[in-house]
């Protein structure tokens, strides 16, 4: 098996809240709707998609009743320390929880993080160190 991720399918609650909140909040761009789940262009990256929270735990023979910390963190690096703080900002406006303000992280770089409406958190990240990051922009 390689270290690669062909796509990422998120279970939410609420199907329309999740599109409203990565389309209208955060610029994302639909493109496949299922009614039962949703896939976003990917920009050249994995392919993320949502299925109804129940629905995607039966396909894969879960609970779908987790809670607490799932040990899941999606990291988005970019190129500055001001689109950061921009991200942070527009994920705040879209209702986004701020789970850790943007600042110096303890490694040297700059990031902060967020989760969305169903607690999926995602880290966002900037640093000068390495030159073979992965950038998602």
């Amino acid at each position: 098996m390689k270290a690669n991720v062909s796509s990422i399918l998120l279970g939410v609650r609420d199907l329309a809240r999740s599109k409203q909140f990565y389309t209208e909040g955060l610029g994302w761009k639909i493109k496949d709707d299922y009614g039962i789940s949703v896939f976003f262009e990917s920009d050249g990256g994995s392919l993320v998609g949502f299925y109804g929270r129940e629905g995607l735990a039966g396909q894969v023979g879960a609970d779908p009743e987790g809670s607490g910390f799932s040990g899941l963190v999606l990291t988005y690096v970019v190129r500055s320390e001001a689109r950061v703080d921009e991200i942070i900002a527009e994920a705040e406006k879209a209702g986004a929880t701020i789970l850790k303000p943007a600042g110096a992280l303890p490694w040297g770089g700059y990031g902060g993080s967020f989760a969305d409406p169903d607690g999926y958190i995602w880290s966002l990240g900037y640093s000068d160190q390495g030159t073979d990051q992965p950038y998602a922009e």
